[in-house]
């Protein structure tokens, strides 16, 4: 099986390379828009998804069976106070890997996001109504339209609060923001009024890859089984690392001043992908256990 990867300096980009090399089965194409991250020795192809006929040369010359769309713009502050590029990236971005997974007949597998939803309710299951409260989750809600609209081949995976670690990579996520910020005794404030199932990087792309090896049609709920505030999470975060924990003040969403809305609670259920897919993943415990041996801790 051929899989192309789009996105590939990302924390999920670089984990499925690393992945997707293992399989003796699978030829991973990886393609993004800057130079290939780290020493990988796969076919890399330089690749921006918002250049429509870029798109269409690398998919064609080499004819993936499936393509994994991992790239998208996912600050969220970001995409609110930069429209017109959010929309680019992660809307107009979709439609051209649709039309080019169209002209060479490969399933795409979508990478979406817990923020498709209002945050009123939790352990969402896929069919759940949408209702995002940010520009960012607006995009990704169309573009999930656009997929499932397209006459093609497709899957939606839906993952919440990806966190972990790659060499290079200095973008932080919610854990190894905590670390680094309580070992240079920063004081901290943290959100205790969000819910989320935070997903190891690694799972995320095993559920990926295992979406793509059934070529499952439909969407799937793809994120850890713990569900937690982030409050939990930073506080989980300095206790398995020995952190002076008192740097850390619980504080609601109001509380702070983002430019984009969060919804409050996005855990998911995800009983439909351990029963269809065979998912099983890592508890919170678990997985800042595992980022800690990545970095010799």
């Amino acid at each position: 099986m051929k899989i192309l990867v789009t996105g590939c300096n990302g924390l999920l980009g670089q984990k499925m390379i690393s992945l997707l090399a293992s399989v003796p089965e699978v030829t991973v194409i990886a393609t993004a828009r800057t130079p290939l991250a780290g020493s990988w020795s796969v076919p890399f192809e330089l690749m921006n998804i918002t250049d429509a006929s870029a798109v269409a040369r690398v998919v064609t010359a080499h004819a993936p069976d499936v393509i994994v769309h991992a790239a998208a713009m996912t600050q969220v502050d970001i995409c609110e106070q930069n429209k017109e590029e959010c929309y680019r990236v992660n809307v107009s971005g979709v439609e051209n890997m649709i039309e080019a997974s169209r002209t060479c007949n490969a399933h795409l597998v979508h990478v979406s996001t817990d923020f498709i939803f209002d945050g009123k309710r939790d352990r969402l299951a896929e069919g759940d109504q949408p209702g995002p409260v940010n520009y960012y989750g607006q995009c990704k809600w169309q573009a999930e339209q656009l997929v499932v609209a397209s006459n093609i081949s497709w899957s939606i995976v839906r993952t919440v609060l990806v966190y972990g670690i790659i060499p290079g990579v200095q973008r932080s996520n919610i854990v190894t923001w905590v670390k680094q910020s309580l070992e240079q005794g920063k004081q901290i404030r943290v959100v205790n009024d969000q819910w989320r199932t935070p997903t190891l990087a690694e799972d995320l792309a095993y559920g990926c890859y295992l979406v793509a090896k059934k070529r499952a049609n439909g969407i799937y709920h793809i994120s850890g089984k713990d569900f937690v505030s982030i409050y939990e999470i930073a506080m989980q975060t300095a206790a398995f690392f020995g952190l002076d924990d008192s740097l850390i003040t619980p504080v609601e969403s109001a509380a702070l001043p983002q430019p984009a809305k969060r919804p409050l609670r996005t855990g998911f259920d995800i009983s439909k992908a351990t029963s269809e897919l065979g998912y099983h993943p890592h508890s919170l415990a678990e997985g800042i256990s595992v980022l800690a041996s990545q970095i010799g801790r």
